[in-house]
């Protein structure tokens, strides 16, 4: 894809300087970007005075505003207020998306109940049930498959290998990625009498009369509902309610290999990392994020706004705005001086065994 320069600032919302006219075919570090050849050329990301050393005078780069583009020599370069931002921006310019050709594939299988919208691309091998509705201008990867009665809103974009069960209800501009699962059954089983877990619960950890018993399941007949602009990563997996919908709110982003337990609700605009796991019938407010690894007890609730550092294992319910880490989960500044008391350990057992040898020493004179 090749944009101007006047056209690349534009989309950034950023000042110009130099010509306009430039053509911009692609983004690369400083150290990788030549100068211009015939009005023509990448763009170097150099956001950061310590990146900008890389530069090659004649060519043209991103600038922080404050940078001085003379001081490179440079051809051109952009300006931009909020450098991380502009990435999104201007990473959106120069992606191509996937080669997912426009129509319906010969060897796509759409039931004749479907529909699909205006401008939709579905590719090879894809599956669609009867009574789902796609919206339009949505593109579905190869060997995809969409359970019957599903709904999924305008622009979507879904992965390869991507399996949308029956009865979910997805907004618009869904972005999910390849071999995730939204709508498998939930996790989620009794036995006939009391069991060692629910005993455990009860007592906090007494076991008593220990008797065999095998797991009898319970159904899952509730789906899934997603709200507008949710990103879902490869390999993720999203349960379905037992009798209600397991719910994720518009605008969350959900990172590779993570797991959201059925029955769960999961509000708007959170940011999940890769490894998270949501146990079932757990709630998470609005713009709550968690770190890699972290993981959430089920029946909790996690409030607005809360941060959780990587690692965090969350056993109990969080109030607004907290930020926590450790395992289990406390405020972050109290664990950061708990590690720094277990690292003193050692010192303060040796300091402790001389005082005992100090002791006995003054005993053994008297």
């Amino acid at each position: 894809m090749i944009v101007t320069l006047a056209e690349l600032a534009r989309a950034l919302d950023a000042r110009l300087w130099g010509d306009p006219a430039i053509r911009v075919k692609g983004a690369a570090e400083p150290s990788q970007v030549e100068p211009l050849v015939g009005g023509s050329g990448r763009i170097a990301l150099a956001m950061d005075p310590k990146y900008a050393q890389g530069l090659r005078p004649g060519s043209v780069a991103v600038l922080a505003e404050g940078m001085e583009p003379e001081a490179y020599g440079l051809a051109a370069a952009v300006l931009v207020q909020r450098p991380r931002l502009a990435m999104a921006g201007l990473t959106r310019a120069f992606d191509p998306g996937p080669d997912i050709q426009p129509g319906i594939h010969p060897t796509a299988i759409v039931d004749p109940d479907a529909q699909i919208g205006a401008e939709a691309a579905v590719g090879p091998f894809v599956v669609i049930g009867a009574g789902t509705r796609i919206g339009a201008r949505a593109r579905i990867g190869s060997h995809s498959s969409i359970g019957r009665n599903t709904i999924i809103g305008a622009d979507a974009l879904i992965g390869q290998g991507v399996r949308v069960a029956h009865g979910v209800v997805i907004g618009d501009r869904l972005i999910v990625h390849a071999g995730a699962v939204i709508g498998s059954d939930g996790f989620s089983f009794v036995t006939p009498g009391e069991s060692g877990v629910e005993e455990i619960r009860r007592t906090l950890g007494q076991r008593r009369d220990v008797s065999a018993q095998s797991w009898v399941r319970i159904h899952s007949l509730g789906g899934v509902e997603i709200g507008d602009d949710v990103e879902i990563g490869a390999n993720s997996t999203i349960d379905r309610g037992t009798v209600r919908a397991t719910q994720v709110g518009s605008g969350t982003k959900i990172d590779n290999l993570v797991t959201v337990g059925h029955n769960a609700r999961i509000g708007r605009d959170c940011l999940f990392a890769g490894q998270v796991g949501i146990a079932g019938s757990t709630r998470v407010g609005d713009r709550v994020v968690l770190g890699g690894k972290v993981g959430a007890s089920d029946n909790i609730f996690i409030g607005d706004d809360v941060i959780a550092g990587g690692g965090t294992n969350i056993y109990t319910s969080v109030p607004a705005g907290r930020v926590i880490l450790g395992s289990p989960a406390t405020k972050m500044d109290a664990q950061i001086e708990i590690q720094k008391a277990i690292r003193r350990l050692p010192r303060l057992s040796e300091q402790v065994a001389e005082l005992r040898r100090a002791v006995t020493r003054l005993s053994e004179k008297d």
